[in-house]
């Protein structure tokens, strides 16, 4: 794959498939589409060779004849005018869902699987990468333990991962109290006696950024945990310029990751707007390592933006956001950026990580 800057037609598809689910007032037709964008997008191979000699698609789960309609307008190349018909019919929003601001530089699984497997391309490989850090469990709003969690990296050859449940201030998500907090780093502490040597699981929490920069645990609170990951899930406005916002983020001593910076998800929202290259430019000062986050719906940052954080001289995390497969996701957005391994923290022996992640614990920078 080439650095391309825009995306494949399996990509494009599925991003005028949220489109139109965006723009439906059924929600039946509106579920619809959603789950034709998620088939394609979860394709290994180019729509194109699901084109039949008569111009028709070759079955595709969850795809049916509307969705289909939209598929060959974007293999005949009139992806473009639905597009407007699409944001037109969603009531004209130049920033929410159904806007190509809402899925640009999403990478569809044949783009992931073209990127990881090309060898002309720098940046991470999956043997480069050594554990993830940021993933949830039952503590939170995750499905699985922390001990099944920690076998599970453990089963894709990791050294480590960072159990990162939500803090307590973002209650829909289930937030972990700080009582529940210390009982989860007991259990942590049993899991990393018996696998001593083998894997390190950290003590970590993903704090929810407030709408004025500040996070929803106090300085002492942020001090009980190893690592800290904060990420924006509220006040996610698409029109405001948040720039001021991000920068008291990654200005905060003790916070290790700004984590999907924007808080887009697709078909969803384009996630908040800023002035990255301040933001960037401050994160490489204060050491605070910008996310690439693997998801599907947010892949967030994306490779072109991910490019410019580079070329401010910043770290990287790139991680699964709880599930252990989509980490290929952000690997792959790696690649493509052309970042280096060693400016990426999951590519860093323990030693290295751990040291980083005291340093920035006991950082004064402001």
């Amino acid at each position: 794959m080439s650095r391309r800057s825009t995306p494949t037609s399996n990509a494009r598809a599925a991003a005028l498939l949220r489109d139109r689910a965006a723009s439906q007032r059924s929600p039946q037709k509106r579920r619809a589409y959603e789950r034709a964008a998620d088939a394609v997008l979860a394709l290994d191979h180019p729509l194109e060779s699901c084109l039949g000699s008569d111009g028709r698609l070759r079955k595709i789960p969850n795809v049916g004849p509307s969705s289909e309609r939209v598929i060959l307008e974007v293999l005949r190349g009139d992806s473009a005018e639905s597009a407007v018909r699409a944001i037109a019919m969603a009531g004209g929003n130049t920033r929410g869902p159904g806007t190509a601001d809402s899925h640009q530089h999403f990478l569809a699984s044949a783009d992931v699987a073209e990127a990881l497997g090309n060898s002309t391309l720098e940046g991470p490989t999956l043997d480069d990468y050594q554990g993830d850090l940021q993933m949830h469990t039952t503590w939170s709003d995750g499905t699985v333990s922390v001990a099944q969690m920690a076998d599970a990296c453990r089963s894709r050859g990791y050294a480590f991962c960072a159990i990162t449940d939500h803090a307590h201030g973002l209650s829909v998500a289930g937030g972990i109290s700080m009582q529940e907090l210390d009982d989860q780093k007991q259990e942590i502490d049993a899991i990393n006696r018996r696998l001593r040597g083998r894997f390190r699981v950290i003590k970590s929490i993903e704090a929810n950024i407030l709408a004025d920069g500040r996070l929803d645990l106090t300085a002492d609170e942020l001090a009980q945990v190893e690592l800290v990951v904060a990420a924006p899930h509220s006040a996610l406005r698409p029109d405001a310029d948040q720039t001021e916002r991000m920068l008291r983020v990654v200005s905060t001593p003790g916070v290790h990751i700004l984590g999907h910076p924007r808080g887009r998800k697709s078909g969803v929202r384009p996630g908040l707007r800023a002035n990255w290259t301040r933001v960037f430019a401050q994160a490489a000062k204060t050491g605070v390592a910008i996310e690439i986050d693997g998801d599907p719906r947010r892949q967030d940052i994306d490779f072109a933006l991910a490019r410019d954080a580079a070329a401010a001289g910043c770290f990287f995390a790139l991680d699964s956001d709880a599930h252990a497969a989509f980490v290929d996701i952000a690997i792959a957005h790696a690649r493509l950026a052309g970042l280096p391994p060693a400016r990426i923290v999951n590519c860093w022996p323990l030693e290295w990580l751990l040291k980083w992640m005291r340093l920035r614990s006991t950082s004064t920078d402001q």
